[in-house]
């Protein structure tokens, strides 16, 4: 069967709360809005399902992936609306005992399609202004993904994977057209650097970047950048949600423009790999 060439993203921004029953309310009623408005996939934020520094209390909410509350919620959801959720992520329960930062890809069956977990974790000290050691609760996943879809591959990826440009680069040459980066950016890095980093990974590609965000002050104490995006291939922002959650638009893109800009500045190709001399 050929592959679609228009898709309609619902891109969701959240303001996700400490606890799961409200993020679920908010995102069954982000599906409600989605279906109603044509979307094929509707796309969500990271920690969409939580989203709890508290690792003491966290510790008492996470389970296994199997036993997932707002996993379970969006598989429904998925099947009541006969649409594609992409689930942003949700923490799980890892083997080592910390929990793993996942996302999944739903079909409208409700049957999970595919499976990430975040791969780069967000180590930083950036001048005092946020400190966060991602690690000590979420332990990195081990492999990158590309899903198969009626649109071609969606890349999957979460927030601080953002800055690890070789992880795009494999996706795109995986077949990824459209690739997923769910973030839940902090207030000083999304100034510097959010727009930038989501324009440069679509222009490196000729890919189109799909960037659902959580926006807001948070019941744990975070504040989050918002401004969640939709980038096309050839680095045009065209859909930029500002500040404030919740709320969700609707963004239609012609999967043509991925093969254009390919072959116009076809980068996947002529990328090589290049000995290091020290002179």
């Amino acid at each position: 069967m050929a592959e679609q060439t228009t898709l309609k993203v619902a891109l969701a921004q959240m303001c996700s709360a400490d606890t799961y029953g409200p993020n679920i309310e908010t995102v069954q009623a982000l599906a409600v809005q989605a279906k109603g408005q044509g979307a094929d996939v509707l796309a969500l934020p990271e920690v969409s399902g939580l989203m709890n520094a508290n690792r003491k209390m966290a510790k008492t909410q996470v389970g296994e992936a199997k036993d997932d509350p707002f996993i379970a919620a969006c598989r429904d959801m998925a099947a009541k609306h006969g649409i594609w959720v992409h689930s942003g992520s949700t923490p799980v329960l890892a083997p080592d005992g910390r929990f793993w930062n996942r996302t999944n890809l739903i079909d409208p069956t409700g049957a999970i399609k595919a499976t990430y977990d975040k791969i780069h974790l967000f180590d930083v000290n950036i001048e005092d202004k946020v400190v966060f050691t991602e690690s000590k609760s979420f332990a990195p996943g081990d492999c990158a993904v590309v899903a198969e879809t009626p649109w071609g591959g969606f890349g999957l990826s979460i927030c601080y994977d953002l800055r690890f440009p070789y992880l795009y680069r494999s996706l795109a040459q995986a077949g990824a057209k459209v690739l997923f980066i769910p973030a839940a950016f902090t207030v000083p890095t999304g100034e510097a650097h959010w727009h930038v980093l989501m324009r440069a990974r679509a222009i490196e590609t000729g890919s189109y970047v799909i960037a659902p965000a959580q926006s807001g002050h948070h019941a744990d104490g975070r504040e989050t950048y918002g401004h969640s995006l939709a980038v096309d291939p050839w680095g045009k922002v065209i859909a930029d949600l500002a500040d404030g959650a919740p709320k969700l638009q609707i963004v239609e893109l012609d999967l043509s423009r991925v093969a254009k800009a390919r072959a116009q500045i076809p980068a996947l190709e002529n990328g090589r790999d290049v000995p290091l001399r020290r002179a």
